[in-house]
């Protein structure tokens, strides 16, 4: 009795309409093993529900067990020949089987004879097959392209809308409720200094769920929702964004804003107060990574510091700091900034007068800004002209066009926030330096984003050195550190780190 092994595989919910099923297959392929003296030994079959990963899984399982079995097999059995492979590298791999390790390529419905010719015949088959999926491909992707031009979602809608079908077309519309969520996570965050962590706790505080079945907003969805800019209105294909014809859910000067406050943040499943590129290793310039380590008998986490260099690199000092001994260093720095009363007023009157300078920086700045706006539109205009002369292609005024709409809305937010910004900023600092005076308590209570804040407010280019901290101080708080103690000169005032200080104030 001859040995066997079959493949059925169906790519497409049409197929299957058109009578290429995985059941019609399969009779088909059984029927030409009894009908041979024969018996399938093992069958192999692809669902058009499977995904690529899955189908190379059994098309590598296939060729594995021929192989291993190829004394005992008489033959690879396909329905078709398109059937058999879905590109020619794959039906080369069959052909190699018949060659060279003598297993004969069976198409029951397509038969040909094992000579010249025949091979012919089948790899004549085989590279129309692949032409019709390689073109299929290439018109799915054009359909997609032009779909997305016009200004509709291609897939799944983002939370916030959902899939209908409106005179035969899917297109997308407003979830209300969900859109209520969506409109309400980004006023948050742009207008309450709330971290992701804070947003997330006021949100469920409130009452807005995520979905029915996990009513908590997943930390990497936020980000990612705080990101897309479907909610103003535009749909993404490959790497440009095009103006779409959905509803937007949030106004573009409140999107602008989050993106600002957002700057470089990217999701970070766990967040280390002192990793994250802040910290360089004094021995070999390095940076300073943490770890996470959990006791298997208490169950308690600790985080550690090191070098990323620590293991690798020859002769490193095998140093590992806890996260509370880089906290007592900081704490020390933290009290030795609390001043006499009379330095704290003279110290709020210096940085109020930086406020005022800043503020003047901040006119120029805007002007400047008003100015780029108006080269920018220059070039809108400019673009659109090539675009209608047809001198550029779809694709490239789609791109530029994005790059020019984000330059635009940059320069105008910082038009519009220049001086408040600028004054944020000013407030920002006395706020802090009042703050300093009972900063020990509060950062035993703060959070990462609150403590990473109070860092880079503070200090500068850390350094790890053994397991001594080491930092520049920011001006003017390297005053405080150093005490406010100056150097006298014959003058009535006295120069201390770029602040000039009136002598009564000592």
């Amino acid at each position: 009795m001859k040995r066997y092994v079959a493949l059925a595989r169906v790519s497409s919910r049409e197929q299957e309409r058109e009578g290429f099923s995985l059941a019609v297959q399969e009779d088909a392929l059984k029927r030409y093993a009894e009908a041979t003296s024969g018996e399938i030994v093992r069958f192999f079959c692809v669902a058009e529900t499977a995904s690529k990963s899955d189908e190379r899984k059994t098309f590598k399982e296939l060729l594995a067990f021929a192989k291993k079995n190829a004394n005992t097999l008489d033959g690879l059995l396909f329905y078709k020949v398109d059937r058999a492979a879905r590109n020619l590298a794959d039906y080369v791999e069959l052909e190699k089987l018949e060659s060279e390790h003598g297993i004969e390529f069976i198409s029951v419905s397509q038969p040909t004879e094992n000579n010249p010719a025949g091979r012919m015949m089948r790899r004549t088959l085989a590279n129309m097959a692949s032409f019709y999926t390689e073109q299929q491909s290439v018109d799915v992707r054009e359909g997609h392209a032009r779909r997305v031009q016009e200004g509709w979602f291609v897939g799944a809608a983002p939370y916030g809308y959902r899939n209908i079908r409106k005179d035969g077309r899917g297109i997308i519309e407003v979830d209300q409720d969900r859109a209520e969520a969506i409109r309400r996570l980004f006023h948050l965050y742009a207008y309450e200094p709330l971290t992701v962590d804070q947003l997330i706790e006021r949100l469920t505080k409130e009452g807005v769920t995520y979905r029915p079945s996990a009513p908590r907003f997943p930390r990497s969805s936020v980000y990612t929702m705080l990101r897309d800019r479907c909610y103003i209105g535009e749909v993404r294909y490959g790497e440009n964004w095009y103006p779409g014809k959905h509803e937007p859910l949030v106004e573009r000067a409140t999107w602008d804003r989050v993106q600002v406050l957002l700057g470089n943040k990217t999701y970070r499943s766990h967040e280390l107060t002192y990793a994250g590129s802040l910290i360089r290793c004094g021995h070999c310039g390095n940076l300073i990574t943490g770890e996470l380590v959990t006791k298997k008998k208490t169950g308690k986490q600790y985080v550690y510091y090191r070098c990323t260099m620590y293991k690798l690199k020859p002769g490193h000092p095998r140093i590992r700091l806890t996260e509370a001994q880089l906290d007592e260093q900081v704490l020390a720095v933290f009290r030795s900034l609390r001043q006499p009363e009379a330095v704290r007023e003279w110290f709020t009157k210096a940085l109020r007068d930086w406020s005022k300078r800043e503020r003047a920086e901040a006119t120029t700045q805007s002007t400047v800004s008003q100015r780029e706006i108006g080269l920018l539109r220059q070039q809108q205009d400019r673009l659109l002209n090539l675009r209608l002369a047809d001198e550029i292609d779809a694709d490239t005024f789609a791109r530029k066009s994005t790059q020019l709409r984000d330059r635009i809305a940059a320069a105008a937010l910082r038009v519009e926030a220049a001086d408040r910004d600028r004054g944020e900023q000013a407030e920002m600092a006395v706020k802090v330096f009042e703050l300093s005076q009972a900063l020990v308590d509060k950062w035993l209570t703060a959070d990462y984003a609150a403590k990473r804040h109070l860092l880079e407010i503070v200090f500068s280019n850390f350094e790890l050195r053994d397991v001594t901290l080491c930092y520049e101080t920011n001006k003017p708080f390297d005053v405080l550190v150093e005490g406010l103690v100056p150097s006298f000169t014959r003058g009535e005032r006295i120069r201390t780190s770029g602040l000039l200080l009136p002598k009564q104030a000592l």
